[in-house]
């Protein structure tokens, strides 16, 4: 079984910028384009097959046709015929709203399938581009949702000014939002459960403000503290860089000038890789040959051994 390419989901938003397009090297019109979703089994917006024998066929539906050979054993024994990551490109031309995601212990109890944990990691974004991420000091959930009505909570919240490398784990509970100017891709468990905090008093085309979830959020923030949320790691060429090392996904950032052998022998899970620069090609254990170039993401199946990779690349590597 080859790796796999998918059509790109592109979703306009009135906060998207330009930057997608052009990276992605695609031939479209379409104008604001906030999100790229690039492999997803999220209800109603799955990913298709690009090309290749699966060519046209969903996501999900492969889930359930070929199990095991495609997620790993013990990933389809966890999450039935539902792929477990969704993996996006971001640009925000504007500020999003400041929000937060449930645990799945706390999503399951407010009637939600399951929660959410994800991560950013910064591409080639706009000078003085800034995103929010934690606490940086210490308040009651009473406080919050005082904060909330009269607009200070921004106030409470860590923000960050970016750069290219830059990444951010977003653990279930921790506030966060993307800045103006920021590109990045974005790993995430699959879930669309999001609660808004705060959306700086904007007004949509209708001249309504758009609703704040207060109280389901106050259940889920994390409330605790820390000096720094930005991930900490050193970068290295011709050698995986461990990003992320949670429940939910492995994530590590490879810098490549030299060919690499990645071996997945010992793996009991498909592998993704997101690539953020340059060009190369990916041949597999079977002979198959996919071009890796900057904008193009790729599922590899739990059942391929080896990729030999080649070229100048940078990508993320990232599995459960």
């Amino acid at each position: 079984m080859q790796p796999l390419t998918f059509e790109p989901l592109l979703v306009s938003t009135i906060w998207g910028g330009d930057k997608i397009i052009p990276f992605k090297q695609l031939h479209t019109h379409q104008k604001q384009v906030g999100e790229s979703w690039e492999i997803s089994g999220v209800e109603g917006s799955e990913t298709v097959v690009a090309e290749g024998p699966y060519k046209g066929r969903h996501l999900n539906e492969l889930v359930k046709e070929l199990k095991g050979q495609l997620v790993g054993h013990d990933n389809y024994r966890r999450f039935g015929d539902e792929f477990p990551l969704l993996i996006k490109f971001i640009d925000a031309q504007r500020d999003l709203s400041i929000q937060v995601h449930p645990s799945d212990e706390i999503a399951r109890r407010q009637g939600k399938h399951r929660g959410k944990t994800e991560m950013w990691y910064i591409m080639k974004s706009d000078p003085k581009a800034h995103l929010h991420a934690g606490l940086k000091k210490a308040i009651t959930p009473e406080q919050y949702k005082q904060m909330v009505a009269d607009d200070t909570i921004v106030d409470a919240i860590a923000d960050y000014e970016v750069h290219e490398g830059d990444c951010f784990f977003l653990p279930a509970g921790r506030i966060h939002s993307i800045g103006a100017g920021c590109f990045l891709a974005e790993i995430q468990q699959t879930s669309d459960v999001t609660y808004r905090i705060y959306d700086f008093k904007r007004k949509d085309a209708n001249g309504h403000y758009r609703e704040l979830h207060t109280d389901l959020a106050a259940e889920c923030i994390d409330y605790r503290v820390q000096p720094d949320y930005r991930t900490e790691y050193v970068p290295m060429k011709n050698e995986g860089v461990s990003l992320v090392h949670c429940d939910y996904f492995h994530t590590a950032v490879y810098d490549l000038n030299e060919p690499m052998l990645l071996d997945y022998s010992e793996l009991d899970s498909f592998v993704i890789l997101v690539v953020l620069e340059g060009e190369g090609k990916a041949v597999d254990n079977e002979g198959n040959e996919t071009t890796l170039r900057a904008g193009s993401t790729l599922l590899v199946p739990a059942s391929t051994q080896t990729l030999q990779i080649t070229g100048t690349v940078k990508f993320l590597e990232t599995y459960v």
